[in-house]
C-alpha cells in the first residue's frame, strides 16, 4: 500500500480505472495495459514470439486496435512521439511486418514469474499497472501543453495516502505536488498544464467523482482528493468538520506569523510543518477517549481547561505586559527605559516610599548580577 509521496517511487493504477481520454499519456496507458506482465511466449496471427515483461509483439493492425485509431500513419505518429519523449522504444520490420514495442519505465518488481506455456498478457479490466510517480514530469518540465488524459494521470501519480507531511491525507487520499503543494489553486494547476483557469475548472467538473475538490476559506485554495485510489478499503469523502478542524488548529498555532507571499503559500507551509504535530495530538486524543480517563485534549500544551464559572477561578486578572527588559540596576534616574516605565510610580522625595515598595513597584531597584 503506497502511503508516502517521497518514500515510494512508483504508484498503482487499477486497470478498471483507466478511462478512454484524449491525450498522449492516454495512448501510453493503453500500450502499457496490453504489454506482457511476465516472460514467456505470445501468439499473434498464428506466429509465436518470445516476449519479456513490458513488451508487446504484433502487427500494425493489432497496434491500431490497441490505440483505437483507424489510420496507420496516425498510429506510427503516436509511437514516434512517445519514443521521442522516452516512454517507449519500438521497431518495425518491413519484410515481416512485425512491430515490437517496449515500455521503458516498466516496474520489474510488479512482474510475474516466468512461464513457458501460460498466458503472458493480462485480461482487460483486471489487475493494475505500476508506473513511476514522476512519469508526467517529462511533459511538465519542457512546458508541454497537457491533454485531458495527461492531467488525469498527473493528479493520480501525485496522490498521497496517510502521509505525515499532509494531515488532509489522513481523511482521504489527497493530491500533493512536492512538500509545499498540498493545497492547490486553479491557477497553479493551469500553469503546470498550460491551461486557462476556466478549462481547469471544467476538467474538475467532469471528473468530480474521481477528483472532488474541497474549497478552503478565503484565497487559500482547494484540497483535491482521489476517491478511486487503491488503499484496500472503502473511501468516503471527508467530513467538512474534520477538514475545518485541521485548518483551525494550524491557523491558531501560527496566528501571528505569515509564510510566503500569498495565502496559498502560507497555508502550504503550515500543512508541511504542522501536520505531524496535529496527527500526534489526534493519536493522543484517541488514546484518551479509548481509555476513558485523562484530561481533555487541548490544542496547546500550555493551555489549561477553562472553568465553567469564572467566579470559581482563583487567578486574578491582570493587564497585559507590554515591555520587558533587564535593568542594569545602577540608577533609575539615568535609565531611559526605567524613566519611561516608572514615571508617576515613584516620585523623587516621596517620604513614604520604602525599600520594599521600591522593590515591588520599580524594576530598577532589583540589582541583577551579570557574570
Amino acid at each position: 500500500m503506497k502511503k508516502c509521496l517521497l518514500k515510494f517511487p512508483w504508484v498503482k493504477v487499477p486497470r478498471e480505472e483507466i478511462q478512454a481520454l484524449k491525450g498522449l499519456l492516454g495512448y501510453w496507458l493503453k500500450l502499457v495495459s496490453r504489454a506482457a506482465f511476465r516472460k514467456g511466449t505470445s501468439t499473434y496471427c498464428g506466429y509465436e514470439n518470445a516476449v519479456e515483461p513490458g513488451m508487446w509483439v504484433g502487427g500494425i493492425v493489432g497496434l491500431k486496435s490497441i490505440l483505437d485509431v483507424r489510420n496507420r500513419e496516425k498510429a506510427l505518429q503516436i509511437m514516434e512521439e512517445l519514443q521521442k519523449l522516452g516512454y517507449i522504444t519500438y521497431t518495425l520490420e518491413p519484410g515481416r511486418k512485425i512491430l515490437t514495442y517496449r515500455i521503458t519505465d516498466w516496474v520489474l518488481k510488479c512482474s510475474g514469474a516466468e512461464c513457458c506455456d501460460g498466458v503472458v498478457y493480462t485480461t482487460d479490466g483486471y489487475g493494475f499497472l505500476c508506473m513511476p510517480r514522476n512519469i508526467t514530469d517529462r511533459l511538465a518540465e519542457p512546458g508541454r501543453v497537457f491533454d485531458e488524459s495527461d492531467a488525469w494521470l498527473d493528479l493520480w501519480c501525485h496522490t498521497v495516502w496517510r502521509d505525515y507531511g499532509n494531515a488532509f491525507s489522513f481523511e482521504a487520499p489527497a493530491v500533493q505536488y512536492g512538500k509545499f503543494g498540498s493545497v492547490l489553486t486553479l491557477q497553479t494547476l493551469g500553469k503546470r498544464w498550460g491551461w486557462e483557469k476556466t478549462k481547469v475548472w471544467r476538467f474538475f467538473q467532469k471528473h468530480a467523482c474521481t477528483f472532488p475538490l474541497y474549497r478552503l476559506p478565503g484565497s487559500f485554495g482547494c484540497v483535491i482528493f482521489n476517491m478511486c485510489y487503491p488503499v484496500g478499503q472503502e473511501i468516503a469523502f471527508p467530513e467538512p468538520e474534520n477538514v475545518k478542524r485541521i485548518m483551525v488548529v494550524m491557523r491558531i498555532s501560527r496566528a501571528n506569523t505569515h509564510y510566503g507571499k500569498t495565502e496559498n503559500e502560507h497555508i502550504n507551509c503550515l500543512v508541511a510543518w504542522m501536520s505531524r504535530k496535529i496527527l500526534k495530538k489526534r493519536q493522543e486524543e484517541s488514546a484518551q477517549n479509548q481509555s476513558g480517563d485523562g484530561a481533555p485534549y487541548l490544542d496547546d500544551p500550555g493551555e489549561s481547561a477553562p472553568c465553567e464559572n469564572e467566579s470559581d477561578s482563583r487567578v486574578a486578572l491582570s493587564p497585559p505586559i507590554i515591555r520587558a527588559y533587564f535593568s542594569h540596576g545602577r540608577n533609575c534616574k539615568y535609565s531611559r527605559n526605567c524613566i519611561y516605565d516608572c514615571q508617576g510610580v515613584l516620585k523623587e522625595g516621596e517620604e513614604n516610599s520604602t525599600k520594599d515598595q521600591i522593590g515591588l513597584l520599580c524594576p530598577c531597584a532589583w540589582t541583577i548580577p551579570f557574570f
